[in-house]
């Protein structure tokens, strides 16, 4: 029978290294931590064999003297602690375990000088086996070189992935801490080859420098606050967006986190104008009170518990709608090899001009609007002109009057590839694709229609029963309010499943009621709460509107080309289609001039 027995401090600490200590990004993340809370304004990480054989990381934060150098590579003593109060953490670090994890699997050597102090101070460790301190000529501020890191540990060497992507972990994670920290000066050096430098700046500009440059120009401000939370940063226009996941930065209290909850909000705020493919960038913060969040339940402190999740979802997810609709008759793109930015008309932001609305006297005397049937689901309105031609079917319309009011995008001047709207405006061109543009405004009547009207339901002529875990079925039927309001209702059947008796009728042909049950369930266990059956309704309006909008290969006169540019003015989100891709694109005389090699 095995005896109960004490593990030694070092084997202790071998094990945290296990836990807090992955690989050299991680020792990076720890330890540019420590400089930050320490009042570091300037932070440069140097890197042999990406962290493997060395890692130093030099600051001028405000140092130590030679008792708090001792202390500091004893297990669980920290600076970052005023109290006894786990919820009240106002630093990075705080557990005083990540300087002796690492010690415990390396050889580390430690200089420090206290500000205003001066005499510096070093001590060394070798796999937990502490050396004495000693004087050091060390100037105000610390440096850490750690060598051999994992030596003590051979077997997790093994484990550890090519130089290449190891160095690629490392500038994840400054990058993280630089976006957090955009009034600290970062430096990385790589085998004495400088890879990252970011100076001192403000908040957008270090975003971009980590981000690019194109998104500073494609990118909204976000903005909210509700009950002493404030949600701020920035998030691209729906046409600027990826195929992946990984520029997108959260942070809670300036901590770099990657949160199932937030992932799924922002998620669903762009489920409306991006296909789930795409993922927009994002560099989001939320700051709230601290004992409002519990930093205290990953031992890499990646994750976060919030107090008030549902605050926080509805705080993230209307911030972020709100933007999307201020923002959201603006396109973003790049010209190839240029810098000039494609643009909408809203928003005032990026080389974007104003709206201008037309009064009633100034307006054309005829009044370009299409009819009500080209709204309609699988309307048959690309099959026969609106309006007779008036140029026997030619393709060029006439050319703008001196005197014909300036619309925000202009008066078309002709169809090209029998797809593409010419339009001139005041002071350059706009390009629009017809069949992406009608598609946004049969979208957004629709379901401007099903919000006036309501969620038509259907009641099943025989109910059906889905078996799930107790537990699961307690987490879906307290979400039973909010399903009835998407067209769902449900009833608790027995200890283990739940009976649907109710569905949308917009769904009733196309839905698999057992599979959206197991969906919902499956999100209201990854995120707390249900919105896929709203996004199941609204992909199938906008499946819907796709198919009943003008089409692709239609031949469009000018009374057509200029009634779809005026409901363009004044419709929501007319910057992007359903799906993500630009509506229009605008060029103005710059741009084009920049193109001639005029400029």
């Amino acid at each position: 029978m095995a005896v109960i027995r004490q593990l030694p401090d070092r084997l202790v600490n071998q094990i945290a290294a296990g836990e807090v200590i992955e690989n050299p990004a991680a020792a990076v993340k720890e330890l540019v931590e420590n400089s930050i809370d320490a009042g570091a304004t300037r932070i440069a990480v140097h890197l042999t064999q990406s962290g493997k054989s060395r890692l130093v990381i030099e600051d001028n934060g405000i140092g130590m003297d030679a008792h708090s150098l001792e202390l500091c590579l004893m297990r669980h003593a920290t600076s970052k602690l005023q109290d006894d109060d786990l919820l009240a953490i106002y630093s990075l670090g705080f557990r005083g375990e990540a300087l002796p994890s690492i010690a415990s699997v390396s050889r580390i050597t430690i200089h420090s000088r206290a500000r205003g102090a001066n005499d510096g101070w070093s001590i060394e460790c070798h796999a937990g086996d502490i050396v004495g301190v000693k004087p050091s000529s060390q100037k105000e501020g610390t440096r850490i070189e750690v060598r051999d890191l994992f030596y003590a540990t051979p077997a997790r060497l093994k484990f550890l992935k090519s130089d290449r992507a190891e160095l690629m972990q490392v500038k994840d994670i400054i990058n993280r801490l630089a976006m957090a920290y955009p009034e600290i000066e970062f430096i990385v050096t790589h085998d004495d080859k400088k890879i990252l430098q970011y100076h001192a700046c403000d908040a957008l500009d270090r975003i971009a420098a980590i981000m690019g440059r194109e998104f500073k120009s494609s990118s909204m401000p976000v903005m909210a606050n509700a009950e002493g939370i404030e949600f701020s940063g920035f998030a691209s226009l729906p046409t600027f967006h990826k195929g992946n996941a990984k520029s997108q930065y959260l942070f809670v209290n300036k901590r770099p986190v990657r949160d199932r909850l937030l992932m799924g909000v922002l998620k669903g705020a762009y489920a409306d104008v991006l296909a789930g493919a795409n993922y927009p960038l994002v560099a989001l913060f939320i700051n709230l009170p601290q004992d409002h969040v519990d930093v205290n339940v990953h031992p890499t402190k990646a994750e976060v518990r919030f107090k008030n999740p549902q605050t926080i979802r509805n705080l993230m997810f209307h911030g972020i709608q709100s933007a999307i609709r201020e923002h959201g008759r603006e396109s973003a793109s790049l010209l190839p090899q240029q810098e000039s930015r494609f643009v909408g008309y809203g928003g005032g932001r990026g080389g974007s001009f104003p709206r201008r609305p037309v009064s009633s006297s100034t307006a054309p005397s005829v009044n370009y609007t299409f009819p009500e049937s080209a709204f309609q689901p699988h309307s048959r309105v690309a099959e026969q002109p609106v309006y007779p031609s008036a140029n026997n079917g030619q393709n060029t319309c006439t050319d703008i009057a001196e005197d014909q009011p300036s619309y925000p995008l202009g008066s078309a001047l002709a169809q090209f590839h029998e797809n593409y709207i010419l339009a001139q405006t005041h002071d350059g061109i706009v390009l629009v694709d017809q069949h992406a543009a009608h598609e946004r405004l049969v979208y957004e009547r629709m379901k401007e229609a099903l919000r006036e009207k309501g969620i038509k339901r259907q009641i099943l002529l025989v109910p059906e029963v889905v078996t799930l875990s107790i537990d699961t079925a307690d987490l879906l039927t307290e979400q039973k309010d909010l399903l009835q309001e998407a067209g769902m209702v449900i009833e608790r059947f027995g200890e283990d499943a739940i009976i649907v008796r109710e569905i949308p009728a917009i769904l009733a042909d196309r839905m698999n009621i057992k599979d959206m049950v197991n969906a919902l369930a499956d999100e209201v266990e990854d995120i707390g709460t249900v919105a896929g059956l709203g996004e199941k309704i609204n992909h199938l309006l906008a499946t819907i509107s796709c198919h009943g909008s003008v089409r692709s290969g239609r031949r469009l006169n000018a009374g057509e080309m200029n009634a779809l540019l005026r409901q363009m003015e004044d419709t929501p989100l007319s910057g992007q289609c359903n799906h993500g891709r630009p509506t229009m694109i605008r060029l103005s005389l710059d741009d084009i001039e920049r193109l001639f090699k005029r400029q």
